[in-house]
């Protein structure tokens, strides 16, 4: 895997590209079977989903299968990288990468501090409310929503979030206060709209505990490589039209219309800049056996309980 940061015009650290190669399927995977989805780590379900048929949300079953690939985090180690996404983001790409049970497959991801949860965040909510309508409740069951969430920025548990009083809550919560909480990693999964916590719930309870604000990693699929020069070229061939419709209007109107480069300019600039930072859809492979099988899967995880979406 190759690795590369990712940085802004004026050289602000936005995040850390990876690129992948021959890794097809990864251990932590999204299977589809028309709207019902199942998530799956080295086989064991991990979370079951069916799509509302009026593209509403997503009602899901959370089994008790998920293991986080990212291990303990020492305070010492906290405080070495206190304040430093770049360098968290290096440390958590490393444990991606080795993993067996990550969600990486080949392709480019970007690994970034600038998560669109915190474009959300509003000022004058306290960060326990903030948290209290972003995280997804419900165990093993509940409903990700998107009408009430326009673009769906929240958050699921891949494991119940632990309480207050938990022994590695309150161990993170010195930490918190301290300012030398390690990032909590998020993966952003584009067929549940919402992003699944990797590593990091006692890190992020200990953070809601304390009321600040918890650092974010999240990982999302970006363009791949082989589309980049068309992208490009298409960048440049809008840029290119956009002087030239701006020439067109001073030839008309005369030297009052501007020629257009300070409009331009920095549209380009975006454009480019989305190549290494946009979020591309997340991959999902066919379920084998279907829908069928997705029912047995279902019905082995809830035990036999009352699932509406498993009939």
């Amino acid at each position: 895997m190759r690795r590369s940061d990712v940085t802004r015009g004026e050289g602000t650290w936005v995040g850390l590209c990876l690129e992948v190669e021959n890794l097809q399927r990864p251990g932590l995977c999204v299977f589809s079977a028309g709207q019902r989805l199942l998530v799956s780590q080295l086989s064991r379900p991990v979370l079951l989903a069916v799509v509302d048929d009026q593209l509403q949300g997503v009602d899901f079953w959370r089994t008790e299968g998920y293991r986080s690939f990212v291990p303990p985090l020492r305070a010492d180690e906290g405080r070495a990288l206190a304040g430093s996404p770049q360098r968290w983001a290096h440390r958590f790409a490393r444990y991606l990468a080795d993993s067996p049970d990550s969600p990486l497959h080949e392709g480019r991801w970007l690994l970034s501090c600038e998560s669109p949860l915190q474009r959300w965040r509003h000022a004058k909510v306290s960060h326990a409310e903030y948290w209290s309508s972003v995280l997804v409740d419900g165990h093993p069951d509940g409903y990700i929503d998107w009408f009430v969430h326009s673009g769906a920025w929240e958050v699921l548990a891949l494991r119940p979030m632990p309480g207050a009083d938990d022994g590695r809550v309150k161990a993170y919560r010195k930490q918190a206060r301290e300012g030398t909480l390690p990032p909590v990693l998020l993966w952003w999964v584009s067929g549940l709209d919402c992003h699944l916590i990797l590593d990091g719930h006692a890190r992020l309870a200990a953070a809601i505990a304390e009321s600040v604000e918890p650092p974010l990693l999240q990982l999302h699929r970006t363009v791949p490589r082989d589309d980049l020069n068309t992208r490009i070229d298409e960048a440049v061939d809008f840029y290119e039209h956009e002087l030239a419709r701006f020439a067109e209007l001073r030839a008309v109107h005369g030297p009052t219309v501007p020629d257009g480069t300070a409009t331009a300019g920095p549209q380009l600039v975006r454009l480019l800049h989305d190549l290494d930072t946009a979020a591309q859809p997340t991959w999902a492979w066919p379920l084998p056996g279907g829908q069928e099988r997705w029912r047995r899967i279902a019905h082995e995880a809830t035990a036999g309980r009352d699932w509406p979406c498993d009939d």
